[in-house]
């Protein structure tokens, strides 16, 4: 397999501030293409180091990637770096100049001085188009090293590397026609040490891939990874199949996927709408809803109903409900999942409540007590209408509230995919 390796060009991302993601995909779409990644290295807006680091890459690596630095700014110096590195003069270049003019033209504007800076390009170089953005990116060849020059911008980096990067790395094949290949299983409701342990005779038999669990408060993502593989045949497919099958329930997702993405697909599939009432979530899991596209498919609304006067004045929760039992308790998860589900009219009323911390709480209601309630419009015989489900999550604020945002959808999942099968079975 061929060497490669990653830089990412920025002082942003030594001091703090700013996290480099250019280097997780890049990895990913590199490994793909049957180049291994074997160092990722991140350098500041010098020109020294820069070329320090760059030298250095290529001497070790067949395909060098760099990204950041090529702004219009004077701490851009990327191109510069590059140019003394390989040993070649910058010169403007016409194409670079069409390019980011036509791009500006759209936005309503015209390059300025400083963008000029810009289409200078290593003599030699090809100039590679920014199909979302104005910074050009440009490649060559040195000693034996493709090296490729990627704005810094996630959005950019991304399409000018499917763009015009992977056309030349297919061209140019990968050795012995071998390849990287990586699958993701996204779970939930179940430890790291759990998965380890229900996972670890299956992964005796396919010795030759690798286990890596990844945990969040989204759940413990499952990454198996299998390096060298002939582009014929793979047993990774098969292991795939057989970690699902094991983890059954708990396996929500593959891939980039989202527990969004699922629950929005079934409920668009089986025709349900759903409106949700939040209190310590704040809005969360509307917001996850609907940044789905096409979401206003199955999304009909949601309300924070933060206060007890909100829930009262809002969802109709009775007022001695509330003194008798608190807001934080299942007959009150139960209320606002009833009580935005006949307001909204929807099929599905989805609610949570808890403590997100890192006060209020009490030895009987501690910091990530959280309570969720659904409440459906079902006559199907083995259904309740409303189902409860306490949850004792860690962590801070932010962990708990996203805990409890994914607790919540998983819940609606599990709903959504039982009511699948009982109509199968109907």
């Amino acid at each position: 397999m061929k060497r490669g390796e990653i830089i990412a060009v920025g002082s942003e991302l030594l001091i703090g501030g700013r996290l480099d993601t250019n280097s997780v995909f890049l990895s990913e779409r590199l490994g793909a293409l049957g180049v291994e990644v074997r160092f990722k290295s991140i350098v500041g807006d010098s020109e020294d180091d820069i070329v320090t680091v760059l030298t250095t890459a290529a001497r070790r690596a067949e395909i060098v990637i760099l990204t950041g630095g090529l702004g219009s700014t004077s701490d851009d110096c990327t191109r510069q770096a590059v140019a003394r590195a390989v040993g070649r003069p910058l010169r403007r270049r016409a194409e670079a100049f069409a390019g980011m003019s036509a791009r500006l033209a759209a936005w309503g504007r015209t390059p300025t001085v400083a963008q000029l800076r810009q289409t200078l390009i290593p003599s030699g170089a090809d100039v590679l188009a920014n199909p979302v953005g104005s910074a050009p990116g440009f490649s060559l060849q040195w000693n034996g090293s493709f090296i490729a020059a990627l704005p810094g911008v996630p959005r950019e980096a991304d399409a000018m590397f499917d763009a015009a990067v992977v056309p030349h790395l297919v061209t140019v094949g990968t050795r012995d026609d071998r390849r990287i290949e990586r699958r993701l299983l996204h779970t939930f409701g179940l430890f790291e040490s759990e998965i380890d342990r229900q996972l670890s005779d299956l992964m005796k038999t396919y010795r030759s891939i690798e286990l890596g669990l990844l945990a969040s408060p989204l759940g413990v993502t499952i990454a198996l990874t299998a390096r060298a593989v002939p582009s014929r045949a793979t047993p990774l497919d098969r292991l795939v199949q057989a970690v699902k099958r094991r983890l059954h329930r708990h396996v929500y997702a593959e891939g980039d996927q989202t527990m969004e993405d699922i629950v929005g697909r079934e409920l668009a599939k089986q025709g349900l709408t759903l409106a949700v009432a939040e209190s310590c979530t704040g809005g969360l899991i509307g917001h996850r809803l609907t940044q789905v596209p096409g979401s206003s498919r199955y999304f009909d609304r949601g309300v924070i109903s933060y206060s007890n006067e909100a829930k009262h004045e809002v969802l109709g929760i009775p007022l001695a409900l509330l003194r008798r039992h608190g807001a934080v308790s299942a007959h009150v998860a139960a209320a606002m999942a009833k009580g935005i589900r006949l307001k909204s009219h929807t099929d599905i009323g989805l609610s949570v409540t808890g403590i997100a911390g890192p006060g209020g709480g009490t030895v009987h209601k501690p910091v990530g007590l959280v309570y969720i309630g659904l409440n459906a419009k079902t006559s199907r015989r083995f259904f309740q209408d409303t189902l409860t489900e306490e949850f004792r999550f860690h962590g801070d604020r932010h962990s708990i509230k996203m805990r409890a945002s994914q607790a919540a959808l998983n819940m609606v999942r599990l709903w959504l995919k039982d009511m699948a099968i009982d109509r199968v079975h109907a």
